[in-house]
Formats: structure tokens, C-alpha cells, sequence
């Protein structure tokens, strides 16, 4: 099996990294779905990673001629919905779609939009990518990883998706577990991205102030309750090596995208971090009164734009 061609939707930070790199290895080979006034923007403006500007073929959602062997959704979750809709002309019988947006429903949302495709599970980790008006910048191009929830044993289509990757010089990996892979992403999203969103902290001032790390590891033992509760194979170690992770970074000054967020005035994800964690420790009888307190705070935020 050989990937041929590769859209991508969702042109924010994470899109702009990844879709420069693919742009450098498949150019014309490599499409932007993007709709509307997105779509005239990107078509007139371009790109622009690092000072760079490219322009990668950019494609309306109704054009109907063409369908591609893989398609890349990198849009925030609360636009997943319109984003899957976006991309149905261009999906075919063989059709890959590989999701790389934060938190743990987007796969089965996605699925459950195309069943009779091939879905894979995918995130990107260690990115450092700030978005601004002049474009993305980016010091740290990260690592996606992505499969199925089982890859003991690797499928073509999982093969085929790393040696596109590979050959486009974009760091991957395979996990043999992505269920728990997802969760333990998903669990650092929920601790540090929405302290630093309240807190306007940068991982330094996460690191270095004891009350957010409280706030931190707090946020995240819920979300073990839950995973376990659910049947994720989470342990209380994980938590532990993320502390370890966030405390390593005691000179860093990168921001979380949710605080990027919160500094632009833009909707965040916090529906489908804390959200989703209140929701499911109700249906579970698992109380999650920090995250409650987390959404609710970061919704209020939101609502004082």
C-alpha cells in the first residue's frame, strides 16, 4: 500500500507545521481543505511558518473531482464537526483519515461520520508552535503519534501512513497501546493546559509555583479515577512521570495552546478537557470537583472576552 496524495484540514498551529513539511515532499500532491473566507485567505496570503511562506493547493469543500488516499484533520474539536462534513467530497472507499487533535472522542466522532473507512487514532506531542497574525512560529516541530487502539501487530494502512510521514522528515511513532497513549496526552491536557489558562502561567511559573502543581496533579488524579473506572490501562505512575515532565521545564517559556487561546480571545477546548471529565465522572458516580472548578472558571473566562 502507497499513499499517493494527502489533505490536510485545519491550518492553526499544529496544520501549519506538519503541512509545511508536506508541502516540501509532495507539493502539488499535497491539498489545504479550507472553506469560505479561510479559503481566499489561504489562497491569497499563503502560509507562513518561521518567516517562510508557502502556498500549497487550497481547495473548496465542493469541489467534487478529486479523492485522497489520506486526509489529515488537525482542527480544534469544537470545529470537528463542521470539519467532517468539509471534507466528504474528497473521501473515498480507500480513504485514510488520520485525526490529530487533542483530547480522547475525536476518533469516534469521526468514525462514526465515516464507518466503512480505515481511522486511526493521533496525536502531536513536544511541539512548541505559537500562532500570531505574521504567521506560526515554531522552535520545536514535535512527534506525531497514531494507530489503531491495538498496533501488537501493524496494519498496512498504519504502515503505509508512517512511511508518508518518514518520507516527508516528520518525527513519528507507532504505540503498541493508543488507547492509553490518548489518555495519558489527554491527561496532561486536562492538568497543565487548563492551569495555565487560569493561571496565565508559562510551563516555568506552572513548574515553580507549589499551588500549581497542587492544582495540576489534582486535576489530573480525576482524570485517572476516570480512566481506570472506564478500563484504561492509567496508573498512578503516569501521573507521577508527568509531574516529573512539567517540573523539568523550570526555564521554559512556552505557552499552552489553551492559553494561547486565552490571551487571543479565542474559544477554547474546554469542553472536551475538564467538560468531558465532569461528564464522564457523573455517568461513572466519581466525583471531579476540580475539574468542575476548572471549567467552570475557563467558561466565565470565555464569556468576559
Amino acid at each position: 500500500m502507497k499513499i499517493k496524495n494527502v489533505a490536510m484540514i485545519g491550518m492553526g498551529a499544529i496544520g501549519t507545521v506538519y503541512g509545511s513539511f508536506l508541502y516540501k515532499r509532495y507539493g502539488s500532491d499535497f491539498a489545504v481543505i479550507a472553506g469560505e473566507k479561510r479559503n481566499i485567505k489561504l489562497k491569497s496570503e499563503g502560509i507562513t511558518l518561521n518567516n517562510n511562506t508557502f502556498y500549497p493547493l487550497v481547495l473548496s469543500p465542493d469541489k467534487k473531482d478529486i479523492k485522497y488516499d489520506l486526509i489529515i484533520f488537525c482542527v480544534k474539536n469544537y470545529q470537528l464537526d463542521k470539519a467532517i462534513d468539509d471534507v466528504r467530497n474528497f473521501v473515498g472507499e480507500n480513504t485514510i483519515i488520520l485525526t490529530i487533535l487533542n483530547g480522547i472522542t475525536a476518533r469516534d466522532r469521526i468514525l462514526s461520520a465515516y464507518p466503512d473507512n480505515k481511522v486511526l487514532y493521533g496525536l502531536s506531542t513536544h511541539m512548541n508552535a505559537v500562532r500570531t497574525p505574521e504567521g506560526v512560529f515554531s522552535t520545536e516541530y514535535g512527534e506525531i503519534q497514531f494507530g489503531y487502539g491495538d498496533n501488537t501487530v501493524i496494519a498496512p494502512e498504519v504502515q503505509a501512513v508512517q512511511e508518508l510521514l518518514n518520507e516527508a522528515r516528520i518525527k513519528n511513532k507507532v504505540f503498541p497501546d493508543m488507547i492509553r497513549a490518548m489518555w495519558k496526552k489527554f491527561m496532561l491536557n486536562v492538568g497543565v493546559n487548563q492551569v495555565t489558562a487560569i493561571t496565565k502561567a508559562s510551563y516555568e511559573k506552572v513548574a515553580s509555583v507549589k499551588t500549581n502543581l497542587i492544582l495540576y496533579k489534582e486535576a489530573m488524579m480525576e482524570v485517572l479515577k476516570v480512566a481506570q473506572a472506564s478500563g484504561v490501562d492509567l496508573r498512578e505512575k503516569d501521573v507521577e512521570e508527568l509531574m516529573a515532565s512539567i517540573t523539568s521545564r523550570l526555564s521554559a517559556k512556552e505557552k499552552t495552546s489553551m492559553l494561547q487561546d486565552v490571551e487571543a480571545k479565542r474559544k477554547t477546548e474546554v469542553d472536551y478537557f475538564s467538560g468531558l471529565v465532569v461528564e464522564m465522572g457523573e455517568k461513572l458516580s466519581i466525583p471531579t470537583p476540580v475539574n468542575h472548578v476548572l471549567y467552570c472558571l475557563i467558561k466565565s473566562i470565555e464569556e468576559l472576552y
